[in-house]
């Protein structure tokens, strides 16, 4: 009976495994090529992911740096600024000085006329001079208590008593937005040079004669003169030291011409 019973149930076995083969086996291949799949675009995903993150903080880094980067070129040019000024604070160290931001101008390229952030609290009047750069930029017209208004020497209303440093030639230089906008110049008139002494390349300040600029400020150098049609005057140019198309910074001296002439009355009255 065992005999008989185990090969009936041989018998049975042999189409379960046919069946087996030919169904269950593929089922579960299937299900493991799914579930290789799913586990390699997970890791696959992870690993996007990982990567994403990684490319954000980099940016992020990059952002950072390019800021800092900024920061350090306005910081170089600031410094170039504050050097300028100090050296030119020094070259006219007879004169005491404050330091201001241009906060406004009128519209174009040029700073012709400008607003500083400093007034008459700060002890700024009308007709305080303005340096910048090299030299001089113009002169105060109006003043708020924590503002001041400048009119610059390239402003086509101004008018400058200029003189040639080397000779003492007096002249006057006028201001040209035209004449800036082309050749960057400025022209002059009125030079009695009779000597021939005045060349290309001659050192500009202001004169000694100005009812409104102190004496011995930078203005520019000669980069033009003819004679005159009259035979007793020149004319030209000349080129302006300071750069009227990127003001940031200036000096202001905290004495007018006139209150300059009274100290120095004073000065000679006590003596």
């Amino acid at each position: 009976m065992l005999i008989i019973i185990t090969t009936a149930v041989n018998s049975a076995q042999v189409p379960f495994s046919y069946v087996a083969d030919v169904i269950f086996v593929p089922i579960q291949n299937g299900l493991n090529i799914i579930s290789r799949s799913v586990t390699e675009y997970s890791e696959e995903f992870e690993t996007k992911q990982a990567l994403l993150e990684e490319n954000s903080k980099l940016k992020e880094q990059v952002d950072e740096l390019t800021t800092q980067n900024s920061q350090l070129v306005l910081d170089t040019y600031r410094l170039e600024e504050l050097e300028n000024l100090y050296a030119l604070d020094n070259q006219y160290s007879d004169y005491e000085k404050t330091g201001a931001y241009v906060i406004s101008k009128d519209s174009g390229n040029w700073f012709s006329t400008f607003t500083i952030n400093k007034g008459s609290a700060d002890g700024i009047t009308i007709d305080m001079n303005v340096l910048s750069g090299s030299g001089l930029v113009g002169i105060v017209t109006s003043v708020g208590p924590h503002y001041a208004t400048v009119r610059s020497i390239i402003d086509d209303t101004s008018a400058v008593s200029a003189m040639v440093l080397d000779t003492s030639d007096n002249f006057i230089v006028n201001g040209s937005l035209s004449m800036m906008s082309g050749d960057k110049v400025l022209p002059f008139a009125d030079l009695q040079d009779t000597d021939d002494e005045v060349n290309v390349g001659g050192a500009v300040v202001t004169s000694y004669i100005s009812d409104k600029y102190l004496p011995g400020l930078l203005i520019g150098y000669i980069s033009t003169v003819d004679t005159d049609s009259n035979k007793l005057t020149k004319s030209g140019t000349i080129t302006p030291v300071v750069d009227f198309e990127h003001l940031q910074e200036v000096l202001v001296i905290l004495k007018t011409k006139e209150q300059a002439n009274e100290s120095t009355e004073a000065s000679g009255d006590e003596t």
